[in-house]
């Protein structure tokens, strides 16, 4: 008796340990493979014989309890009212934002919640909302570009040892962007996340390993990016001297294969709850302590590691090509769901959607736009917005509204008075677009400390629907 045959009977999730465990102890008193599974079968299809005792009554009460959460979740109804929530910046935020952050604080699961000041409408969750769950996960509050991160490297030399040219051709050479992009085989290299075990432990993973092993390293479209440009320091920090560094800042996801995730996993969700409210929709959850739960985290945690690894592999490609060690990194994730634990004891799942981890310590980076300053930040743990922090400046145009509103001339005037040399990139991701950081940041000084600033020279970016 195996976990195949097990799984052939439909068990899934905890229930496969369970049924094995018990098939186990049958065995070992003569019971025939055949009864065996006869016996599980019976179990499977009336559990609630079974709870009172006996070799299967913990597989029958999982069953059971499986089967009452299943009905709870179908029969979810929305609070009436939004359960309070900190928001920072609320001058910078557009209504409709704060509209879906009222829908999210109103599902049956929610517990806690905040808004951070780059906040604009998204999908479910607005963008900068961070959403506390007890035993649940929303795939769209994850978002679907699972495990969008930055990451910077602080290089060993000035930051005017590198001419424009010389730079623009590094970009050129070693960054990929777009959908569907990837880097010649020879030169793709290899990485660690592409021999974890999970992606053996799902079809949707299998299926989607080699697309996504053809595209590491590359990063998609919209306001990825990756650049050269000077760190200023002011004080010690990072491991370094006070002073100014060439270095290389990027902001990119889990490509294709973290979208397909997110996808796939938010019309099981849908499915769960076919009563649940329109307006809450796409904030479809699922419970932790099912197998679809378990299957969307398990995913959604190698998108994770996956996106991460896109930044390693670009890092050290252009560091190779350098010829240097990075003197520092720092990296972040700002789509994701961690658990943690409230400061009354009890464990959330907070979903950062568009917001950057800030426990007290914790170093991060918030960019601005393809032109302004970005930021190394070291969170203050505030509790209040559940140790989160912003991150970007968050856009003030949706894409289409900046193409209607936004001059190509002025767009490329405001670039050269700054001195940025831009490769790709759209008019609907112009600095104009976008809020301004500084105001962004001036309203989280109780979330963050600023450690650094980063000003950008050399841009790469996809190139948006019309070239800046």
């Amino acid at each position: 008796m195996n976990g195949k045959h097990i799984t052939k009977l439909g068990f899934g999730g905890r229930a496969i340990a369970l049924a094995l465990a018990a098939a186990k102890v049958r065995e070992r008193v003569g019971i025939s493979t055949q009864e065996i599974l006869g016996e599980l079968a019976s179990v499977r299809d009336h559990p609630e014989a079974y709870v009172t005792g006996g070799v299967y009554a913990d597989l029958a009460a999982e069953l059971t309890s499986r089967e009452a959460r299943a009905r709870a979740a179908r029969q979810a109804t929305l609070r009436p009212t939004p359960l309070p929530y900190r928001v920072w910046g609320e001058d910078l935020i557009e209504p409709g934002a704060r509209t879906q952050m009222d829908v999210a604080m109103q599902l049956p699961v929610s517990r806690a919640g905040a808004l951070m000041p780059d906040a604009h409408v998204g999908y479910g969750l607005p963008i900068g909302g961070v959403l506390a769950t007890e035993g649940a996960v929303i795939p769209y509050g994850v978002g679907v570009d699972i495990g969008c991160s930055m990451m910077l490297s602080v290089l060993p030399l000035r930051p005017d040892a590198l001419g424009t040219d010389e730079t623009r051709k590094l970009l050129m050479k070693h960054t990929r962007f777009g959908a569907g992009v990837s880097f010649e085989k020879s030169f793709r290299g290899d990485h660690e996340v592409l021999h974890d075990p999970a992606w053996r432990e799902q079809a949707l993973l299998r299926h989607l390993r080699d697309k996504a092993a053809e595209q590491i390293g590359t990063s998609g479209s919209g306001n990825h990016f990756v650049e050269f440009g000077t760190l200023h320091l002011p004080a010690p920090d990072l491991g370094l001297e006070a002073g100014d560094y060439l270095a290389v800042l990027s902001h990119s996801g889990s490509r294709g294969f973290g979208a397909q995730v997110a996808n796939h996993y938010t019309k099981v969700a849908q499915t769960l709850h076919p009563q649940l409210d329109p307006a809450a929709r796409k904030l479809a959850w699922l419970p932790l302590d099912t197998e679809e739960g378990e299957g969307y985290w398990q995913a959604m945690n190698l998108a994770g590691r996956y996106a991460l690894a896109n930044h390693d592999l670009i890092h050290a490609r252009i560091a190779r090509a350098l010829g240097a060690e990075p003197l520092a990194q720092v990296s972040n994730s700002h789509n994701l769901a961690w658990k943690q634990v409230l400061p009354d004891g009890e464990e959330v799942i907070v979903h950062r959607k568009g917001a950057t981890p800030a426990e007290a310590g914790r170093l991060g980076l918030i960019p601005g736009s393809m032109a302004d300053p970005g930021f190394v930040v070291r969170g203050r743990g505030n509790a209040e917005a559940l140790d989160s922090a912003s991150h970007g400046a968050g856009r003030q145009m949706g894409r289409k509204a900046a193409e209607r509103a936004l001059n190509k001339r002025d767009v490329q005037a405001y670039l050269k008075e700054r001195g940025i040399t831009l490769i790709g990139g759209g008019v609907d991701e112009a600095p104009q677009a976008y809020k301004r950081i500084e105001e962004v940041i001036a309203r989280q000084r109780d979330l963050v400390d600023v450690v650094a600033e980063f000003r950008p020279r050399v841009v790469r970016m996809d190139t948006g629907h019309e070239d800046v």
